[in-house]
């Protein structure tokens, strides 16, 4: 048996082993990495790409190491790197630093284009290659330069037109050769200590918003890592994390990494809305937490989303509030979510409700249905009997003349959304009734 146990565990290892050193494609460095021995427009195995962590896992003869995704190009088979490395030729080792403060980056090459960016005096831009464009105007003559394809240091991307850019180039350990210095900038982390300024918020919350499916017991707006610009003080918030400490700073430990001085967090930067905080607590063991930026108040959009569930309920209560049915007893809707649903004994008997529960409680709409669901039912109706701990989901659809509630015993049900209907379920009409 051990040895049957052996070979098993030597096989899977195999196995892991075998899946870390397949190169699934070549990549070409878009942003020196001067601590690796790496410039821009070397070319790259990649093993392992991480939506999870935003990262690639790249080899070099130093050994396999994580690289944000936005500083390697997508990684394409041996034959067709080289033309993709020709694509950045032009421009190879060459970047730029900011003349204008408030310089618009935009999405395409035109001077009307939408802004995705705008850059800082003194920001060091990456120039990856020209593009055709439309030359801004001014005193009714075209500006002297070019469209180029651009890359800031947090791996946003976007055109910008070159006349208040200032290039130069970078050797072998990413040191600029050449290029106007517009001025000494004291703090060399003034970038780093801008982002801190900014409230960072779980990733989760920019997910559920995108999605439009607020979960209001898990959007919390005291989540987050924020520095008070007045007090110097860094707060930290999460589910089991609640420290503040005197912001001293912080040292630059590698590419786009932070170690906060004095403070157990790391902080790494992997694109201008995201960051990776690494700390550790008591315990010893360093936990990372992914943390986003978000558009918007928190506190407005979960009041809008509140008001959204208000509307949607009061909809379904002015359409009865009383429905009935032969078989299913009688349900009432009251203005604040409440209910009451006697001679329900059928659906006890079905074990859907307990026999414990009283015929009464409240409703709650805190469930969100697919898209594909959507085109057969209005939404989900939670119910919460007096005497009954477990809920009770119920997908619903408002008819012509009454309520149809279908059973959702059994579903699957993620990221507070319902996936499926449930195999065989119980379905109800209910006509409206006095």
């Amino acid at each position: 048996m051990r040895k049957i146990i052996f070979s098993v565990l030597l096989a899977f290892s195999l196995v892991l082993i075998s899946s870390c050193s397949k190169i699934m494609g070549y990549s070409v460095l878009l942003w020196n990495i001067p601590e690796k021995g790496l410039q821009d427009g070397d070319v790259v195995p990649v093993y392992i790409r991480s939506n999870i962590s935003h990262v690639y896992v790249i080899g070099t003869s130093e050994g396999k190491f994580e690289v944000p995704l936005w500083q390697l190009t997508e990684p394409v088979s041996k034959s067709k790197v080289n033309k993709l490395k020709n694509r950045y030729a032009d421009y190879s080792h060459k970047y730029a630093t900011v003349a204008l403060d408030g310089l618009p980056m935009r999405a395409e090459a035109v001077n009307t284009a939408k802004q995705v960016y705008r850059l800082r005096k003194n920001e060091t831009v990456k120039l990856l290659y020209k593009v055709k464009g439309q030359a801004p105007m001014t005193g009714g003559k075209p500006l002297e330069g070019e469209w180029l394809k651009i890359l800031t240091s947090d791996g946003t991307s976007g055109c910008c037109f070159s006349y208040n850019l200032r290039p130069f180039e970078t050797d072998a350990t990413g040191r600029r050769i050449g290029g106007e210095i517009q001025e000494e900038i004291e703090n060399p982390n003034a970038d780093f200590d801008a982002k801190l300024l900014l409230t960072w918020y779980p990733e989760s919350y920019k997910d559920m918003i995108d999605s439009n499916r607020i979960d209001l017991q898990k959007l919390v707006p005291s989540y987050c890592f924020h520095l008070d610009e007045e007090s110097k003080k860094l707060s930290f918030k999460m589910p089991k994390v609640d420290k503040s400490w005197e912001y001293k700073g912080a040292d630059s430990t590698g590419y786009n990494t932070y170690q906060l001085k004095d403070i157990p967090i790391i902080v790494t930067v992997r694109k201008g809305n995201y960051i990776v905080v690494r700390y550790t607590g008591e315990s010893g063991k360093p936990e990372d937490f992914n943390l986003v930026t978000i558009d918007g108040d928190i506190n407005e959009i979960l009041t809008a989303e509140i008001a959204r569930r208000e509307t949607e309920y009061e909809q379904l209560y002015m359409y009865g509030p009383k429905f009935n049915s032969k078989s299913y007893g009688s349900l009432s809707l009251g203005e604040n979510q409440e209910f009451t649903w006697t001679n329900n004994r059928l659906v006890v008997s079905s074990g859907i409700i307990s026999a414990n529960a009283k015929g009464r409680g409240k409703i709650e709409n805190k469930y969100f249905l697919t898209k594909a669901l959507r085109t057969s039912y209005d939404g989900v109706l939670t119910f919460k009997f007096d005497g009954m701990n477990k809920e009770v989901n119920f997908l619903y659809k408002i008819e012509e003349n009454g309520l149809r509630l279908e059973d959702a015993t059994g579903t699957t049900i993620k990221n507070s959304t319902i996936y499926e209907r449930a195999i065989s379920p119980l379905v109800m009409f209910f006509s409206i009734g006095e």
